[in-house]
């Protein structure tokens, strides 16, 4: 297995089955500092830079802590206006990233762009993480996701998979890049153009997306209704379906931002008429409505476990990536 050490984390597309692996079991060895609030001397001599182009609660905030968990520290920037790249000199990645280089080890990345991470890293001399990048791909989510998975059923293999919304999101594209390197059937229900508003785009899984999972062997299928699928599925994995433009570095909801059709709603009634009773319900959040509040307090939800392991995942990469950890 290649060496984590100075290593990019790009996207799950370059990640082989044993690298899932061991990114788990480092994640397991750092747990209990997060578990027990408390912080280490590991990466106390490291600095944690974030480039944030996008706003971001849970990804930004998760790695920051991991960072700090492990006694690192943290510069950078949550907002792009307040940057020479956010201006009007409109700074270009590559001159972004070779100052960034020479403040931190490592830098941390969410861009409206797709692919900007990717170019980050041609021209870095430390590592780049993908903190999400536009319509493209989201690793660190979904590795966080996988975590749960591991903690909450005790394993990945042999479970089954429905995932619940946009599927030109980025969090869709990385969990089927990573499910290849599984035994987890997954069904994609996603709105087809017009299935929001007269007009509205296909929200449905991208044919080059569908293509490379073919040639990847993902075993997965898609329908149209969240009930067609519901009561096979051990991990239902949800994401609105009322969305930003993840192409704009900011989009702001002004007026109605319509609601999510039932079709594509998870409520406490469907969970217990419908589901498997020790299925378990992820959201990477922020959310709309397609998660009722009363399924907060239900068996199936995960969410709030998922924000958890967000940070132990981040402390897993951070120590991986830093060679602090083997």
């Amino acid at each position: 297995m290649k060496s984590f050490a100075g290593r990019d984390i790009l996207s799950l597309k370059e990640f082989e089955r044993n690298e899932f692996f061991h990114v788990f079991d480092v994640a397991s060895q750092l747990e209990p500092i997060a578990r027990n609030r408390h912080n280490s001397d590991m990466l106390t001599h490291k600095t944690l830079v974030t480039a944030f182009y996008q706003p971001s609660t849970r990804t930004r905030l998760a790695h920051e802590a991991g960072m700090h968990r492990l006694g690192g520290h943290v510069t950078g920037f949550s907002d792009a206006k307040m940057t020479r790249a956010g201006d009007f000199y409109q700074e270009s990645i590559k001159d972004t990233v070779k100052m960034l280089e020479y403040y931190g080890d490592v830098i941390v990345m969410r861009h409206f762009q797709k692919g900007a991470p990717h170019e980050a890293a041609k021209w870095a001399s430390v590592p780049i993480i993908n903190g999400g990048d536009g319509w493209g791909e989201h690793p660190t989510q979904i590795l966080t996701d996988l975590l749960t998975v591991i903690r909450e059923r005790g394993r990945i293999d042999g479970l089954r998979w429905l995932a619940v919304g946009d599927m030109r999101m980025r969090t869709m594209h990385s969990l089927g890049h990573a499910l290849t390197q599984f035994d987890c059937p997954v069904t994609f229900v996603g709105p087809a153009a017009d299935a929001l508003f007269p007009g509205s785009p296909s929200m449905a899984m991208p044919e080059e997306y569908k293509e490379d999972f073919r040639r990847n062997s993902l075993n997965f299928s898609e329908a149209e209704h969240v009930e067609q699928a519901i009561a096979d599925a051990d991990v239902i994995l949800v994401e609105p379906v009322v969305q930003p433009d993840y192409s704009k570095s900011r989009d702001e909801r002004t007026g109605e931002t319509g609601m999510t059709p039932a079709n594509f709603k998870i409520t406490r009634e469907l969970l217990e008429t419908k589901a498997k009773s020790d299925a378990i319900l992820l959201h990477s959040l922020p959310r709309m409505d397609e998660i009722p509040p009363d399924v907060d307090s239900t068996r199936w939800s995960r969410y709030w476990q998922e924000a958890f392991y967000g940070v132990v995942m981040r402390m897993s990469l951070l120590a991986l990536v830093l060679g602090a950890m083997e």
